[in-house]
């Protein structure tokens, strides 16, 4: 599929703001939850200092850019190699078409160029500005927030890294670390159920994209992304998204295990694993893979919920 850089759609002011709006999807508010789990994570005395609410906000900022530089730059790479049109075919109702402010030409592909890269600078600007403002900067905090960038920024552009097998490790590297970089930033150390809900949370992404892949599987092998749903036969891919839910639950019960969280802990998530029941139900055994999708996003926001009520229980008994 040719794209092409005519000149850009006669739109409003609100028009536009929304068609970019739709580009860095702001409506999938789930990653910039993470500031929640580790504001609930600190010490209480922690939320007396303007300093922590200032990292915290300028991290989220951030995070806001460098996620809006990733999907749009993803969505530059599925408009030239047509996958999106594939992908997100009118016929899918539960796949909003709308999405993708590229392929009704409601931006042109130089736009939405420029406001990923002017995104990925803004949020590594801001990023710096978070570090500086921190009461701590250990140096592999901020090797990893370097890292998250790179990684992220090269999802499905320069590198290409969902393109190359490494699909599945960005999602859920990059979005993980959202909880480690500002937890450490803000005291200078890593706790075991930091380590838990870095794992969780990156995990919780990825149950939402693995079921995406089921159903983007024809449309990313013909553009030539090699992710693990394209490069295995459809039963062992489906037994890896079943390791990953089982993970979920193991993850949690070996922290508890090791003495990282006390066993009360385990009961706030409860609802979370059977959440994930159902989601592996529709997706795997149903066949209903959009729905469970869409249950991956409820279950990510409903997790955070308890993950906040869990901690803060925890930092109060501690």
């Amino acid at each position: 599929m040719t794209a092409t850089t005519s000149a850009p759609p006669r739109t409003g002011i609100r028009e536009r703001a929304g068609a970019y709006a739709k580009l860095a999807k702001l409506s999938f508010f789930d990653y910039y939850l993470c500031v929640f789990v580790v504001l609930a994570l600190l010490p209480t005395a922690a939320w007396q200092e303007p300093r922590t609410w200032w990292v915290l906000l300028l991290f989220d900022a951030g995070w806001v850019g460098v996620v809006a530089a990733t999907v749009a730059l993803d969505d530059v790479t599925g408009l030239r190699d047509g996958s999106d049109a594939r992908n997100y075919d009118p016929g899918q109702v539960l796949r909003a078409r709308d999405r993708k402010p590229l392929l009704d030409g409601r931006l042109t592909l130089r736009q939405a160029l420029r406001f990923g890269w002017g995104c990925a600078a803004g949020g590594s600007a801001l990023w710096a500005l978070t570090a500086l403002a921190a009461p701590h900067r250990p140096w592999w905090a901020l090797a990893a927030a370097g890292f998250s960038v790179v990684i992220s920024v090269q999802y499905s552009y320069g590198l290409k890294l969902s393109y190359r097998g490494g699909q599945e490790a960005v999602i859920w590297l990059s979005t993980g670390l959202c909880v480690l970089i500002p937890f450490a930033l803000l005291t200078g150390e890593l706790t075991g159920a930091a380590w838990l809900e870095c794992f969780l949370f990156g995990l919780w992404s990825l149950l939402v994209s693995v079921y995406s892949n089921i159903n983007d599987v024809d449309g990313d092998r013909a553009a030539g992304r090699r992710n693990l749903a394209t490069s295995v036969p459809p039963g062992v891919y489906r037994g890896f998204i079943a390791g990953l839910s089982l993970a979920e639950t193991g993850a949690i019960v070996l922290a508890a295990a090791v003495g990282a969280v006390p066993w009360w802990f385990c009961a706030f998530l409860l609802p979370v694993v059977a959440m994930r029941a159902r989601q592996a139900h529709a997706g795997l055994v149903a066949g209903e893979v959009l729905a469970a999708r869409r249950q991956g996003v409820t279950t990510h926001r409903w997790g955070v919920v308890l993950l906040v009520a869990a901690n803060l229980v925890l930092v109060h008994n501690g």
